[in-house]
């Protein structure tokens, strides 16, 4: 400490005039305080090194478990794997149909012309070649295309098949998308008249695809009032080739991009014929290549029937439970009490399935005036709400609706027909 004043006091006896003793100690004070920031800086280096290296050894020991990780600090972005879902490549499951009936990779075509293997249904197309590898470059004003197979008969997919092939689109300048659509079409099918579609929306950064299909309910081939999506999880439209899949067996529809099923339709309409290509509207076209058609399919999925009640039944297969036997008192919106039965049937499926929303429709035979039936049928659904709400169903998710006898499906001549038209149905919303 002595040899420290001794320092100082001659510091200042040779420090120039102009400085005084106090700015010089405040200089020093400050060299301290930068000394001492150092040393500490440098004692923090080294517990870390040191912790670094304690870690680094249980690690080659195996002594570390997840336990030891901290989830709770993490930068925004930053994966952070906190379970394993076991069902993910369960997705992966396309298989190409073992027999190929159409394959066409466009290799001895010549550019600039339409196609040998394919028929042009509308619009135009044309072979095209994109950084030397030949595809079919789809106009984009309107194009519609199908392969020739067969010699062009149209009845060809049967109820089995898978259909493959790769398809390039460009949105990076953010100006506008084709129109796309992968058309099953039935063997008398037009445009717009489908069996069912694969749509891409290819407007959006991230991609989702969409189906419409037939119900197995439907008489027709046309009258699409399934609808199924995916989410929009996937970049397909930025310039380069994309691999997509369909697979169809028996009832099951399922859709692929790039190996991963991103659309699984469990009961759609059987019937398909023959397939097309559609695009059109956009600022640039659409080039596919690579096509094969192939009979087989994925596995299906076959639940055990008996495993499911009726009303899951009709759900699965229909999308709507159809009863005759919730039953009212003559003229009147009453229940009777054997009505209980089935009404229950419901109520344990819904409350199974608390995300399952129904609208219940109220039916009547032609017997009375359209001014009495359409409000009684209006008041016996809503009779039939109150009862489910009363075993624990959940309101939000029921809406009556009433159809009076505008709907027959049978003939209200006679009587086994009336009694068929009186009926409640549960449609799945």
């Amino acid at each position: 400490m002595k040899k420290l004043m001794i320092a100082v006091l001659a510091a200042i006896v040779l420090c120039p005039a102009e400085v005084s003793a106090q700015g010089f100690l405040r200089k020093l004070g400050e060299k301290a305080a930068e000394a001492g920031k150092r040393k500490l800086e440098q004692k923090v280096e080294e517990k870390v090194e040191r912790e670094v290296g304690n870690k680094a050894d249980e690690i080659l020991d195996g002594k570390t478990t997840s336990d030891s990780r901290d989830n709770g600090n993490y930068e925004a972005g930053e994966a952070v794997d906190t379970y394993q879902n076991d069902t993910k490549n369960v997705k992966n499951d396309f298989v190409r149909g073992s027999v190929v009936m159409f394959e066409d990779n466009f290799a001895n075509e010549q550019v600039g012309e339409f196609p040998s293997k394919w028929d042009l249904v509308r619009g135009n197309a044309e072979v095209a070649s994109i950084n030397g590898v030949k595809c079919i470059e789809m106009d984009q004003r309107d194009s519609w295309i199908a392969p020739l197979v067969k010699g062009g008969i149209k009845n060809y997919l049967g109820d089995v098949f898978t259909i493959e092939y790769d398809m390039l689109y460009d949105d990076r300048p953010k100006d506008g998308c084709s129109n796309i659509e992968l058309d099953i079409m039935n063997e008398e099918s037009t445009r717009d008249n489908e069996l069912f579609t694969i749509t891409y929306g290819f407007c959006n950064d991230k991609q989702s695809y969409h189906c419409d299909y037939c119900l197995t309910s439907e008489p027709s081939f046309t009258n699409k009032e399934g609808s199924a999506s995916s989410a929009e999880t996937t970049t397909n439209n930025d310039g380069r080739w994309h691999h997509f899949a369909l697979s169809f067996n028996k009832r099951a529809i399922k859709f692929y991009v790039d190996g991963r099923r991103v659309i699984n339709v469990p009961n759609a309409k059987p019937g398909a014929g023959w397939v097309t290509w559609f695009s059109s509207g956009g600022p640039r076209p659409t080039y596919i290549k690579n096509v094969v058609i192939a009979k087989g399919a994925v596995e299906l999925y076959e639940r055990n029937a008996t495993d499911m009640s009726a009303v899951e039944k009709a759900i699965a297969e229909t999308g709507k439970f159809v009863t005759n036997n919730i039953l009212f008192e003559t003229g009147k919106a009453t229940l009777k009490p054997e009505s209980m039965d089935e009404i229950q049937k419901v109520a344990d499926f819904m409350k199974k399935n608390p995300s399952v929303r129904f609208e219940v429709q109220g039916h009547t035979d032609n017997q009375g005036s359209d001014a009495v039936n359409d409000p009684l049928s209006q008041q016996r659904a809503e009779s039939v709400v109150k009862a489910l709400e009363g075993l624990g169903v959940d309101g939000f998710n029921l809406r009556a609706v009433g159809k009076g006898s505008h709907e027959p499906v049978a003939d209200n001549k006679t009587d086994a027909g009336r009694a068929k038209n009186r009926r409640v149905v549960f449609v799945k919303k």
